[in-house]
């Protein structure tokens, strides 16, 4: 079923999280509940984001539907549809992120200042899914699924809307609008200003065990533009192999 035993204990997490979503939905009527439930849950739902991202680039399953499942999940915690992040993220930013006049994720102006982070969270969340369309052009079937995949997302949340608008709005529509714009700001010092044609001066690591648990070894950059196909259980392991590649500035142990 697994492709890798290390994805089964975060999928577990991440689908009772969803189990938890959906019991809310059914049995919890209070408004301050489910308001409370959105605000503590931004942060551990941001967690997610990083999850959805790897499952991009090595999906978790051996089975097709149960991929598109996961996919379903993964949206409606994060904002991300299925095949969002493999146009706009795997074929768009891994291609281009240090060419800033293309790439997806660009953290430089049109006049090469460097964005605020405000300013980039801002711009690269209202793009995302014009800028994944756009990626799609080139892959014609990636984007047909995202549009059919995005529509059924959509239409599986309007229904919910229309039977509980305010359950549906903090634990799913403002969970998938924070999603996006954390998913965006997590990914601002990833490259900001380091303006380089060298992959191994293009990219800040954290190597915090708390952060590295958290997100999947996200920390471990580098590596993960380096190889873009490995798995992150994979990670800490090929950072060995280039660290000495990697300028000591660009390493950190931040918890974030």
């Amino acid at each position: 079923m697994f492709k890798y035993a290390a994805d089964r204990l975060p999928v577990a997490i991440i689908l009772l999280l969803s189990v938890v979503d959906f019991s809310l939905y059914f049995l919890i009527e209070n408004l301050w509940i489910l308001a409370t439930f959105w605000v503590v849950m931004i942060i551990p739902k941001g967690k997610i984001c990083a999850w959805n991202h790897h499952h991009q680039h090595t999906l978790t399953f051996k089975q097709k539907g149960l991929n598109r499942l996961l996919e379903f999940f993964y949206a409606l915690h994060t904002g991300i549809t299925t095949n969002l992040w493999m146009l706009h993220h795997v074929l768009g930013h891994h291609q281009n992120y240090m060419d800033q006049t293309k790439d997806e994720s660009r953290w430089q102006r049109k006049s090469g200042e460097k964005m605020g982070e405000v300013e980039y969270t801002m711009v690269v969340a209202a793009t995302a899914y014009f800028r994944g369309f756009k990626v799609g052009e080139r892959y014609p079937k990636l984007q047909r699924m995202f549009v059919l995949y995005t529509g059924v997302t959509l239409a599986v949340v309007t229904v919910m809307a229309y039977f509980n608008p305010m359950a549906t709005l903090f634990l799913f529509i403002l969970p998938m609008a924070t999603g996006l714009l954390l998913t965006a700001w997590a990914t601002y010092g990833h490259h900001s200003g380091l303006d380089t044609d060298n992959e191994f001066e293009a990219s800040r690591n954290n190597l915090s065990r708390f952060y590295n648990i958290t997100t999947g070894n996200l920390g471990y950059h580098t590596a993960h533009h380096h190889e873009q196909g490995v798995h992150w259980s994979l990670l800490p392991e090929l950072h060995e192999q280039i660290k000495n590649k990697i300028p000591a500035h660009l390493i950190s142990n931040k918890v974030m």
